[in-house]
């Protein structure tokens, strides 16, 4: 059965978007998000688009602040710091990737933690991998939020987790072995150095495929009854698209979909509940939730 990202998130939508109408009948600040975006990449002007359009389904302001592929770090890192100077922007991020010049560590870093609702910040990281409350990495914190909101049981289940990017893999795995619901369950992380995956994940009752690979999660690798999480969207060229390209997630799909019991759609799926993660973030940052004022 199909995991419907795009409706769960409409629904979280739609909450938030209450909650601020009640936040702003009550004489508080609507939620600000701001973003900043560096050149001209075709997937990350795409995805503030869609971040845009969210913050005004959610009743939030929005910033968009552009520079151009040859702007210095040390101009980045001056926007940086009076993003986290202006009391009226409640969460801010930086889209990535960034030119090859600049140091996204350091950009990172620069971040106040407080208003870091991308969830990359080490001092969040850092809070999440000890379960402290935190701002949650969107990617996670959306596969995290379509576990609970279908009712997966998670409990001592053997969780495959394929890739270990700080941004998804390794978030992921923190979650769903942490003493939560979703969580409690037995994981196991694969990369490019393990020895044998294909027999580690036919023993896994849920996968979460994070490589960046299309169609690498093939029939043969996938046991009767798991659950799947797709989170790859890989542009692959298809004619018979006007843009001229399609978005292929990590499993292959059309094989994968009738042994499992549950898997994530590309697109549809995962991609967003990442965005509506984003505005969850920017809503505990707007009312203090996690750090008090």
């Amino acid at each position: 059965m199909l995991i419907d990202g795009k409706k769960v998130a409409d629904d979280i939508k739609a909450e938030i978007a209450q909650t601020v109408a009640q936040m702003v009948a009550e004489g508080k600040k609507r939620p600000h998000l701001a973003a900043i975006l560096v050149g001209h990449d075709g997937g990350s002007e795409t995805y503030v688009a869609h971040k845009v359009k969210a913050c005004e389904q959610c009743g939030f302001t929005s910033t968009l602040i552009r520079y151009e592929d040859d702007v210095t770090e040390e101009e980045l890192l001056e926007a940086i710091a009076r993003l986290n100077a202006d009391a009226d922007v409640d969460g801010f991020i930086v889209q990535l990737p960034l030119p090859r010049h600049i140091s996204e560590q350091r950009i990172i870093e620069a971040i106040d933690y407080r208003k870091d609702v991308d969830g990359f910040h080490p001092v969040n990281v850092g809070r999440m991998s000890i379960g402290l409350p935190t701002f949650l990495s969107a990617t996670p914190a959306g596969i995290m939020e379509l576990l609970q909101r279908y009712d997966i049981p998670t409990r001592g289940a053997r969780c495959v987790v394929l890739g270990r990017s700080n941004i998804v893999g390794k978030p992921v795995a923190t979650l769903m072995m942490q003493k939560n619901q979703p969580g409690d369950a037995t994981v196991t992380v694969c990369h490019s150095a393990t020895v044998g995956i294909k027999e580690i994940c036919r023993e896994a009752d849920i996968i979460i495929a994070a490589l960046g690979s299309p169609g690498f999660v093939t029939a043969d690798m996938v046991k009767d009854g798991a659950v799947i999480v797709d989170v790859g969207t890989t542009r692959v060229p298809d004619a018979s698209r006007k843009s001229g390209f399609r978005l292929r997630g990590d499993v292959d799909f059309e094989n994968v979909e009738s042994k499992c019991s549950w898997i994530t759609p590309v697109p549809g799926g995962v991609g967003p509940m990442t965005i509506v993660s984003l505005m969850k973030n920017t809503l505990l940052a707007a009312r203090h939730d996690i750090y008090p004022a």
